[in-house]
C-alpha cells in the first residue's frame, strides 16, 4: 500500500511562504545558523535527516562549504529538492536520496555531522533512530538538531486541535526524555537549549501576516478553502505556542572519540 503523503503542494508552498524558499520548518536561515553555530562543517560530511525541499542543505553547501547529504521518506519532496540542486549549480555538493523509515543504509562512520530540523518529533521510533545515527557518525561526530518538545504530562485540547489542523503526524518528547534517550543510545557531551520565547512571539507575527498582507497571495496559490484552512492552522498553532503546550528545543550531542 502507497504511504500517505504528508507534505502536499499545498503545505510545502504555505511553508515556504513563511519560512522562506526552501524552508520548511521555523527560523529558516537563522535556523540553520543555531545548528551549525561554533561548529567547523566546511569540507566535512554532513547528513540531513528529513531534507524535504533541499533549502538546509542548499544554504549548508553554499555559506558553509559542507557536502551534504539529504534524506527523506516522501519522493516528490526529494524530486523537488534534486530539481532545485541542479539549477543552483551545487548538485557536487548536495546529494538526495529517498528512503524508507527504519534503519539506514548507510556505512558505518560515514559523517562528520548528522542534522536535523523539525523532524525527529514525528518519528516514534526515536531510540533505534538515535543508535543508528550514532553508528553512522564517525568517531567524535556530532549531532545537532532542533525540535518542537513538549511539557509533562499528555497534550491538551488545544493540542489535538492543532495536529488536526495540521494533518501531521507528531510523537513529541519532553526535554528530559530527549536527553535520556540520547544517553542510552551512547551519546556523550549532551546539550539541550530551550529557545521557545523567539518563537513565541514570531508565531503571532506570522499569524497576523497571514490574516493580512500574505491573505491573497494564499489564496492565489492555493484557493479559497486552502488558504483559510491554513489561517485556523495557524491560529492553533499560536494558541499552544503562546500557553506553553509546546516547545522549541536544540540539542546536540557527540559520538565518543
Amino acid at each position: 500500500m502507497a504511504r500517505e503523503i504528508e507534505y502536499g503542494d499545498a503545505m510545502t508552498t504555505m511553508l515556504e511562504l513563511i519560512w522562506g524558499v526552501g524552508f520548511m520548518a521555523p527560523g529558516g536561515e537563522g535556523n540553520i545558523a543555531n545548528l551549525v553555530e561554533e561548529l567547523e562543517v566546511r569540507d566535512r560530511r554532513i547528513l540531513d535527516i528529513g531534507c524535504g525541499i533541499g533549502g538546509p542543505a542548499f544554504l549548508l553547501a553554499q555559506k558553509y562549504g559542507a557536502n551534504v547529504v539529504g534524506t527523506d521518506i516522501e519522493p516528490q519532496l526529494i524530486e523537488q529538492a534534486r530539481l532545485r540542486a541542479e539549477r543552483l549549480g551545487i548538485s557536487s555538493k548536495c546529494e538526495f536520496v529517498l528512503v524508507e523509515p527504519g534503519p539506514m543504509t548507510f556505512p558505518d562512520e560515514s559523517f562528520d555531522f548528522v542534522l536535523s530540523t523539525g523532524v525527529i518529533m514525528q518519528i516514534e521510533q526515536k531510540s533505534e533512530l538515535f543508535g543508528d545515527i550514532l553508528r553512522v557518525l564517525k568517531p567524535g561526530g556530532m549531532l545537532t538538531c532542533y525540535d518542537w518538545m513538549k511539557p509533562e504530562g499528555e497534550y491538551s485540547e488545544d493540542m489535538h486541535y492543532w495536529f488536526k489542523m495540521e494533518r501531521l503526524t507528531y510523537d513529541m518528547k519532553t526535554f528530559p526524555e530527549y536527553e535520556a534517550l540520547l544517553r542510552d543510545a551512547g551519546f556523550v557531551d549532551i546539550e539541550l537549549r530551550d529557545r521557545s520565547d523567539w518563537y513565541r512571539q514570531r508565531v503571532q507575527d506570522e499569524y497576523e501576516q497571514i490574516k493580512s498582507e500574505l491573505y491573497p497571495r494564499m489564496v492565489e496559490l492555493l484557493g479559497q478553502e486552502e488558504a483559510d484552512h491554513f489561517v485556523e492552522n495557524w491560529r492553533a498553532m499560536k494558541v499552544v505556542c503562546v500557553k506553553g503546550d509546546v516547545y522549541q528545543g536544540y540539542y546536540r550531542a557527540r559520538k565518543p572519540a
